[in-house]
């Protein structure tokens, strides 16, 4: 049946979220290029898990703020002067421009550039001009509308959810085992964004294949990982895929920038990655531009980032940004692939592909909830 004369219900029928990992196939087709589906995802999804939006360093001082969207909802999250870090909709309750216009920086006052407003860091309403007259008017009660915000390690995250369970609470086991690693001391370097003709959900999968991919679409990389020692664990939201590290001999950049015992590549549900070695860190925040596009931004962090080291992070970051190039092609040919009538829906391996099965199986359940929630709303 072509998907287009399928139900959304119907389409998420398809897939088999009960089926162990032996008898299980990926998600179909259908949910990867039916636009029905990216904007159950933005309500179910993205509206109600915790998003990462940027630095606690972006975020320390009074006054200081970072903008975001997140299922099309634009936000901004700032350092009130009473120390408080809150969320709002970056959204003017007169005519609904945007209040803060840049991506990040300080203000003294959020101020509406449309007609003027002026909204406290705490998301009071401080004054609007020429407004004399105006009846039943409470200030009070126009202020920004909240959102909910937290911070974790050296990230900032929101949740448009007013329900929402804690940051923590969300992250579950991720917390406890990020925390060795030491991450808060490190220092943010660069950042790399990429816009990727595929869905979201194609690049979360690339990520999540237990390594599958990387002896032959990732030669510099697969030279410094012992392969048949990688290991997938799947816990809560998250899944760990960890590897030794040997000493390749194939590619020097890789050899020299990929360094210490073991790699860590952490996948937080749905949509953030973290990727740890000795003294480095990456993070992939994947987001969802429409059913066909995503956006990846990737920002690096170095034990060291005096200038002494720049030449040494920069060559580190060409490495990160030539295994992005390497995936980005396969992901657009993937997405491709996807929209044939040759495809269904694929198996998947037990010994590499545990977590690409995990991230299939949460997705299910949000979205099959969001339908039936929706279902039972209308009657």
């Amino acid at each position: 049946m072509n998907n287009r004369c399928m139900t959304v219900s119907e389409i998420l029928a398809a897939y088999n979220d009960k089926a162990a990992l032996p008898d299980a196939s990926t998600i179909p087709a259908p949910w990867y290029v039916d636009a029905r589906i990216a904007e159950l995802e933005a309500q179910t999804v993205f509206s109600k898990t915790w998003q990462m939006v940027g630095r606690v360093e972006q975020v320390e001082k009074p006054g200081q703020f970072v903008t975001a969207s997140i299922a099309g909802e634009p936000i901004v999250v700032v350092r009130g002067n009473d120390g408080v870090l809150r969320g709002f909709y970056n959204v003017c309750r007169h005519h609904a421009a945007a209040v803060v216009t840049e991506p990040c920086g300080q203000a003294s006052i959020l101020h509406c550039p449309y007609h003027g407003w002026n909204y406290g860091l705490d998301g009071s309403l401080k004054g609007m001009p020429e407004f004399d007259g105006v009846k039943n008017f409470e200030r009070r009660q126009n202020g920004l509308v909240p959102v909910k915000a937290e911070t974790w390690e050296k990230f900032v995250f929101v949740n448009l959810d007013p329900q929402a369970a804690p940051l923590n609470d969300f992250l579950g086991g991720l917390v406890k085992r990020v925390a060795p690693l030491g991450v808060s001391k490190l220092h943010y370097f660069d950042s790399r964004t990429y816009d990727i003709h595929c869905n979201w959900k194609v690049f979360a999968d690339n990520y999540l294949d237990g390594g599958y991919h990387v002896p032959h679409l990732h030669k510099g990389l697969s030279s410094v990982l012992d392969y048949k020692e990688y290991t997938i664990e799947n816990e809560d939201r998250y899944c760990l895929q960890s590897s030794p590290m040997v000493a390749g001999k194939e590619d020097a950049a890789t050899a020299s920038t990929r360094q210490g015992d073991r790699a860590w590549y952490f996948w937080q549900y749905p949509n953030l990655m973290i990727n740890c070695y000795e003294g480095y860190m990456d993070t992939n925040l994947v987001l969802p531009l429409d059913v066909d596009h995503c956006r990846v931004i990737f920002d690096f962090y170095f034990a060291d980032i005096s200038e002494a080291r720049c030449e040494y992070n920069e060559q580190s970051v060409a490495v990160g940004a030539r295994v992005q190039d390497e995936d980005l092609g396969i992901c657009e040919a993937v997405q491709r692939g996807l929209k044939s009538r040759a495809y269904g829906a694929g198996r998947l391996s037990v010994r590499r592909e545990a977590g690409e099965h995990l991230f299939h199986r949460l997705l299910a359940a949000d979205l099959k909830s969001g339908v039936e929630a929706t279902a039972a709303a209308a009657d």
